[in-house]
């Protein structure tokens, strides 16, 4: 071999080798008290802006390639001013926004949204709303619509709400779903049982992928060990396997309890036994399989 052809093949296994990563799950906002009053006084660390321009270098340090930004405010206003951020910050590789999907011109305005291609997907904060608001027959109308645009529904609840999640998916078999923070398990008091078998249940369907994200806030902030989050770990792997799950931050709001650095560390560790080609599954190409980025 030449020199050249030396350097080629460096260059080969060096690209080869390397794990391409994607944050499926981060936040952006120019703070406002009024609208972002879900922001309480336990959480201050979040009580100003958080931009691209912030995460970028966080991101390169941790080798991530880009990211997925994902809705906060439930207002078409949010919705565009994400994908005003991706026209100045090619990190984000795709938004997940929010529409009022129990209106009745849904098919309208998701659209009027389909110009936007880097729009992926849509989220309700669902964690927010009575236990039986997945199952609403507006709701699901407007969730079914999506299907036809080629976009994903983020599932955002807490674990008690699994129940009705469960039917949920189960009456749109054809909808790409992935379940946030997987489901936020109760860490804190290490409650396991009844969101394990949900989790079990749940993940039965194919169509249905989970986020490793947003576990640091549901342990005891900054109290934790890499111990607490080994047996839920252990129920999502083994209930969706490396084809359905994807890695996820939480950022800004994991910082209320951890590092970015400390999350993607631990879950590399936690995996540090599996093949490569299934860490990269979970790191990026089932994100971008899913999200069509």
């Amino acid at each position: 071999m030449n020199d050249e052809e030396i350097l080629a093949f460096d260059d080969e296994v060096s690209n080869r080798d390397k794990t391409v990563v994607i944050d499926t799950h981060v936040h952006f906002w120019k703070f406002d008290k009024k609208r972002d009053g879900w922001i309480t006084d336990d959480m201050k660390l979040l009580r100003q802006d958080y931009l691209p321009g912030q995460l970028i270098t966080n991101l390169k340090r941790n080798g991530v390639e880009g990211c997925v930004a994902v809705q906060v405010d439930q207002s078409e206003v949010e919705t565009l001013f994400l994908v005003e951020l991706s026209k100045t910050h090619p990190i984000i590789r795709g938004v997940v926004g929010w529409a009022d999907l129990r209106a009745g011109n849904i098919d309208e305005r998701l659209a009027y949204f389909s110009n936007f291609p880097i729009i992926k997907g849509y989220r309700h904060i669902v964690q927010g709303e009575p236990n039986d608001f997945l199952l609403k027959k507006d709701f699901q109308r407007g969730v079914g619509a999506l299907k036809a645009f080629g976009l994903t529904y983020d599932i955002l609840i807490y674990h008690y709400q699994l129940p009705a999640a469960i039917e949920f998916v189960g009456a749109l078999p054809d909808q790409k779903f992935v379940i946030d923070h997987c489901a936020k398990p109760d860490i804190k008091v290490r409650n396991l049982h009844d969101w394990r078998n949900n989790i079990r249940t749940i993940a039965g369907n194919g169509n249905v992928y989970c986020k490793l994200s947003g576990l640091f806030t549901e342990a005891t902030w900054k109290s934790w060990s890499p111990g607490d989050f080994y047996p839920y770990l252990d129920v999502v792997f083994e209930a969706f396997g490396v084809d359905r799950l994807m890695f996820g931050s939480d950022w800004p709001v994991m910082l209320l309890s951890g590092m970015y650095v400390q999350w993607k560390s631990l879950l590399e560790k936690y995996m540090e036994n599996l093949r490569e080609e299934d860490k990269e599954k979970v790191f990026a190409s089932n994100a971008i399989q899913f999200y069509n980025l």
